[in-house]
């Protein structure tokens, strides 16, 4: 049932249709049983016991046959169920649950042409012209291919690829019911091969396995058996997009990949009957006619029924039904976190009380360890702490927690970079590589930035979340200027800063070039909490001294801010506040602060605030639930941040944690 629509039944019932079904499958299925309960269907074992329920079964599945005569014998209607065509990292054998169903209360099913399903249904008569669904399927389409998503995303994007050029005939699993319902067998794969061969002479043959053929669970058509002059029998789990954007045409009988072929801009030689042919969009060799198809579609319309209309999709994070962007993000989350984290990390210096918290973030799919480096697993260290080349990274998000890192609240999110750090300016980091990409953005990624800008505004929600009562500050008329006090010892302080280098210095800037303006020194929490070095008198300086107060409250109040290398000039930037900067931080010389800090002449780009958002809050960051313990998106961090939810914190430590900044500076005892 997709999202939009009600609950209500067929014949004025509302609340909860009872949905039979006798497949024990469905008993140990949760998540499935929970979707379907939340697109209103009661799922319960046994035969059913009136006209008004329903009987459930598995796509066309060898049990499905119980349920259909059970249906039939009653006299009642047939709901199938099947995956939707973003599943999840890997196959449901492998214990994962899906993300999505295809509910068909028709009886029908995708993959079968021989009758019309729910599926089929939208394709040919819902308008599919409405400007706003067509903008999210092409944003959709978009987004899929940048994440690299796929039905089963767990693959390795590092995995070498064959050269390009090749002739992609794509195998499947034995008995597969697409296949079945296509009415193609073993023949029918022999015919693709020989047209493939015949109708491009001289190309290479790539036969791509199935990933479970692959893996020994399931058999294919093609084997050993196949492979003769220029055909390659090919089962290594690379992406099937870059797959397909090697391939010279693509060939296949029933697979998904026909479907993801046609987003990627090819017309496939399709030989069944999959729900993507008939539309004009690939070129059909079924045997099955498809009559009932005769309306021509575009790539947009087609991923608009198939992704958007059709499925029912799932939110884990806050336990309801989604939209589909929320389903992709959270499939992008999850799939950007394996691909890293899968082979496992090793990470060096890092102090005991952090080590459970990385471990939570990176050690998922495999556990880290902590020590010296591995040949066979990457590598990270803490800030610019000594490494090898290639070792990446790590540093808080901007995004980061709900309180202080010096009090030891783990941050929910982290920034990994293979390049650099963001906080140093005298070389290259991934996340200057994402600004400067992101100075040309697509309108769904202007949109997603600026909705998460207006989230993070109208929560309020900065780095540390202390909320301590803003909404008492009282400040004097007249053009406030804020001066964010930092940690004078700070990395960002010791790489980023011009020659203004302490709190002192810099208020006795402002102050000089704005004798006229009431300005307002906050010193940093982590000073006031006696943590951190920076303290300082700044009576005759500062106008107004604030020790208390929520940062994202003040700004709203102050008309600029004037800052060294704070966040706080970022978070004053999302406001629409005017930012001077007299350092090198990340957010400087891109063109969105007045600079007067050291030059920055790689910084070339000039990115609105959309696209530098969306570099700084969604692709270079990773984020984890504080609630699942899952790689979420970077809304869902801001909406756990707002409401209070915070990562499990240190005990007992705050003293350790006193010493070592003070013995050794903030910078080094997160190491």
């Amino acid at each position: 049932m997709p999202l939009h629509e009600t609950n209500s039944t067929a014949g004025g019932q509302t609340g909860p249709r009872r949905l039979r079904f006798l497949n024990a499958g469905f008993l140990w299925q949760r998540r499935v049983r929970r979707i379907m309960a939340l697109a209103g269907w009661e799922m319960r074992p046994g035969w059913p016991k009136g006209p008004e329920e329903f009987v459930a079964v598995w796509g066309r599945s060898p049990y499905a046959a119980r349920g259909e005569r059970a249906a039939d014998h009653a006299g009642v209607p047939l709901v199938r169920i099947e995956d939707a065509f973003l599943r999840s990292l890997h196959p449901g054998r492998h214990g994962e649950p899906p993300i999505g169903l295809m509910i068909d209360p028709t009886g029908g099913v995708h993959f079968d042409a021989s009758q019309p399903s729910a599926l089929e249904t939208i394709l040919a008569q819902d308008p599919l012209d409405a400007t706003d669904l067509l903008d999210r399927a092409r944003g959709g389409m978009a987004r899929m291919a940048e994440a690299d998503l796929s039905k089963y995303s767990g693959y390795d994007s590092a995995t070498p690829l064959p050269a390009p050029g090749y002739i992609l005939v794509i195998d499947q699993t034995r008995g597969d019911a697409s296949v079945r319902a296509s009415g193609a067998d073993r023949n029918t794969f022999r015919e693709m091969l020989y047209w493939a061969r015949e109708e491009n002479p001289g190309r290479p043959i790539l036969l791509k396995t199935h990933p479970e053929t692959a893996k020994g669970l399931r058999e294919g058509y093609y084997g050993a058996h196949d492979v003769v002059d220029g055909v390659t029998l090919f089962s290594d789990p690379v992406s099937p997009r870059a797959l397909l954007e090697g391939a010279w045409a693509v060939y296949t009988v029933s697979s998904q990949m026909g479907f993801e072929a046609i987003l990627a801009g090819h017309r496939p030689q399709v030989f069944g009957t999959p729900f993507y042919a008939g539309w004009g969009l690939s070129d059909d060799r079924g045997t099955i006619p498809l009559i009932r198809r005769g309306r021509a579609l575009t790539r947009a319309q087609l991923f608009a029924g198939a992704m958007i209309l059709a499925p029912t999709w799932y939110d884990p994070y806050r336990d309801r039904l989604a939209t589909f962007e929320d389903a992709l993000e959270a499939m992008a989350a999850e799939a950007r976190a394996w691909r890293e984290d899968h082979r496992g990390w090793t990470a060096s210096g890092m102090r005991a009380w952090k080590r459970r918290p990385l471990q939570k973030m990176f050690g998922r799919w495999k556990p880290m360890r902590f020590g010296g480096p591995r040949a066979d697993r990457p590598a990270m260290v803490w800030g610019l702490k000594e490494a090898a080349p290639g070792v990446a990274r790590l540093e808080d998000g901007f995004l980061r927690s709900r309180g202080l890192g010096a009090d030891l609240v783990p941050p929910l999110s982290l920034i990994l970079d293979r390049s650099g750090v963001y906080f140093d300016p005298s070389a290259p980091s991934d996340l200057e590589g994402w600004i400067a990409k992101r100075a040309v953005l697509r309108p769904d990624q202007t949109r997603r930035a600026e909705a998460l800008i207006r989230a993070i505004l109208r929560a309020g929600v900065s780095k540390y979340n202390l909320g301590a009562g803003p909404a008492q500050i009282a400040l004097p008329e007249g053009r406030r200027i804020l001066v964010p006090g930092q940690v004078e010892d700070d990395a960002s302080i010791i790489y980023g800063a011009g020659e203004i280098r302490s709190n002192i210095k810099l208020l006795e800037a402002v102050r000089a070039a704005n004798p006229e303006a009431v300005v307002i020194y906050k010193p940093h929490p982590d000073v006031m909490a006696g943590l951190r070095r920076g303290a300082i008198d700044a009576q005759g300086l500062a106008d107004v001294v604030l020790s208390q107060g929520d940062i994202a409250a003040v700004l709203d109040a102050v008309d600029e801010v004037w800052t060294m290398t704070s966040l706080t000039g970022f978070e004053a930037l999302l406001r629409g506040k005017r930012v001077v900067t007299l350092g090198a931080p990340f957010y400087a010389g891109w063109g969105l602060t007045r600079h007067l800090g050291p030059a920055l002449p790689r910084r070339e780009a000039r990115p609105s605030l959309a696209g530098f958002a969306h570099a700084a809050l969604i692709d270079a960051p990773r984020y984890l639930d504080p609630i699942t313990m899952r790689p979420c998106s970077a809304e869902v961090a801001v909406e756990r941040l707002a409401s209070g939810v915070a990562m499990p914190r240190g005990v007992g430590l705050r003293g350790l944690a006193k010493l070592q900044g003070w013995g050794a500076g903030y910078a080094h005892w997160w190491r």
